[in-house]
């Protein structure tokens, strides 16, 4: 073993590259459903999993980032240091009470809602939008969707009344504006309920 085992993952990546056929054939998008899948697989080990199942997802995880790394390293887009370099300078900017000199009035480390607003308003400085909503992936589950979408435009002011109506849709919505003022999260909760209904069954 490697005293330094991420760099022997960006070599064996390398290699595997090279010489699988299987990984030379993959392309970023055919691995998309890979990563979802991984994505998912992290999310139950640490709903349910243990220490272990969970450090095991977590490299499998990390598995697909050097993997796409890999592949773009390839055509001269970007190394996984580059990666890594990115988003190291994107904490640094957007955590300015640690990293800067940003005072928060709760103290030096403020309460978490405090960062939480220095974080959004630090991103939307970054970000310059066109729209309350741009950047929000449309392909997120429907209740993390919608609940990202109305802490958007509550956030600018613009959050519509929702009232639950006739429709699935609109009752859905409903909920998950509750939840949203609960501060709870809905897709979580709803997680959460289903596992329970699964238990007594």
């Amino acid at each position: 073993m490697s005293d330094e085992p991420l760099l022997e993952l960006r070599e064996v990546m390398r290699r595997l590259r090279a010489e699988c056929p299987w990984k030379r054939e993959q392309t970023h998008r055919s691995l998309v459903r890979y990563l979802v899948e991984e994505l998912h697989e992290t999310v139950d080990a640490i709903e349910s999993g243990t220490p272990d199942d969970l450090r095991e997802e977590l490299g499998d995880l990390l598995l697909q980032v050097y993997f796409h790394a890999a592949i773009a390293e390839e055509t001269g887009a970007f190394t996984v240091d580059d990666v890594a370099d990115g988003i190291v300078a994107k904490m640094r900017r957007r955590n300015p009470h640690v990293f800067g000199t940003a005072v928060i009035e709760g103290g030096a480390q403020g309460s978490a809602a405090e960062v939480n607003e220095l974080w959004e308003s630090v991103k939307a400085t970054e970000k310059q939008r066109d729209s309350v909503t741009d950047g929000i992936a449309p392909t997120l589950p429907a209740l993390l969707y919608a609940d990202k979408v109305l802490d958007r435009l509550g956030r600018a002011g613009r959050r519509p009344p929702v009232e639950p109506a006739d429709g699935i849709g609109d009752r859905l919505l409903a909920l998950v504006a509750e939840a949203h003022a609960a501060g709870a999260d809905p897709e979580q909760e709803l997680r959460d309920a289903v596992r329970r209904l699964l238990e007594r069954s």
